[in-house]
């Protein structure tokens, strides 16, 4: 899980919410048909490694009862479609207690997703783009989500931490492959660690406030993508949306230019309050926005490098 200390990283605004809160679930063991089933990364955990062994019993959390062990915070793994949490502790006598949450995401997009909700920190070779912050590794594969943290740092504890790593990393074995939508980005400028992936408009809303309501429409039948870039000193901010029906993006656009936009000229452009640029355009099933760029030329050349017609496989 993320650390408590980081739970604020993860708010969302819960008077949008409509969640129910349950109550612990503790299960010996989860059984899938899958060969990399969590159940059988319980089984090759290990329980003892560096002077540090599993302290209480291993605790399992789906998508309800995540939110008696992550009270702020278990609202983004739900958007992101989170099956199961694999949660074990670590001690060794004078030194801190590590966590290990494994979360089961149920697809690599989804645990790419839940990934780039916060990607903080350094680039280490662990799994897949793995970050350190101190105190806390985090990264993504296959499609699980993963995520280790010490209660109170120490030299022996960080590298216990990154070692543990590699070893879940190993023990997943194969890797996930990154949505498709985020090749439709333009490369050049392109700030990789900025992209987030998503399909819930209150993940979108954490990192960019668009609406109170759903204008684009979002659900978990759509992928979106939000990327930042700079190109020669100037910034932008863009914003993917791939729709399942031509005439939900249809209706996407004509909501996004009535609420956020509704100054925009017959090229689908506006100057916005603060100075800064917002362009949208429509082709298909895709929706292309630029939500803020430092110039019109910026804001429509991006667009304008977006294939709208390459087909995302």
């Amino acid at each position: 899980m993320l650390p408590a200390n980081r739970h604020d990283r993860c708010r969302i605004n819960r008077s949008l919410l409509l969640l129910i809160f349950s109550s612990l679930v503790v299960l010996p063991m989860i059984q899938h048909v899958d060969a990399r089933s969590l159940s059988n990364l319980q089984a090759g955990m290990p329980s003892r490694f560096d002077g540090w062994k599993t302290g209480a019993d291993d605790r399992i959390f789906d998508d309800r009862t995540i939110f008696s062990y992550i009270d702020g915070a278990g609202e983004v793994y739900k958007a992101y479609n989170m099956r199961w949490c694999l949660s074990r502790q670590y001690v060794k006598p004078g030194d801190t207690t590590i966590i290990l949450d494994i979360f089961d995401m149920g697809s690599s997009k989804d645990a790419f997703g839940v990934f780039t909700h916060d990607t903080d920190g350094d680039i280490i070779a662990v799994g897949q783009d793995a970050r350190y912050r101190p105190g806390w590794l985090s990264f993504w594969q296959q499609r699980y989500f993963v995520s280790i943290y010490m209660e109170e740092e120490s030299p022996a504890a960080e590298e216990a931490v990154k070692e543990l790593g590699l070893k879940i990393a190993q023990l997943i074995g194969s890797k996930g492959k990154r949505p498709r939508l985020l090749k439709r980005f333009p490369d050049e400028g392109l700030i990789t660690g900025s992209i987030r992936y998503l399909h819930h408009p209150l993940v979108l809303n954490y990192h960019f406030y668009l609406s109170d309501e759903n204008i684009l429409n979002i659900s978990p039948q759509t992928e979106a993508a939000l990327a930042a870039y700079n190109r020669k000193g100037q910034n932008a901010l863009m914003l993917l949306v791939s729709y399942s029906q031509a005439d939900t993006a249809n209706r996407s656009k004509s909501g996004f230019l009535q609420h956020y936009l509704p100054d925009a000229d017959a090229g689908g452009a506006a100057v916005l309050e603060n100075g800064k640029w917002s362009a949208i355009r429509l082709k298909g099933k895709l929706l292309a926005i630029v939500l803020e760029a430092d110039s019109r030329q910026l804001a429509e050349t991006l667009l304008g490098t977006i294939d709208l017609y390459k087909p995302e496989e």
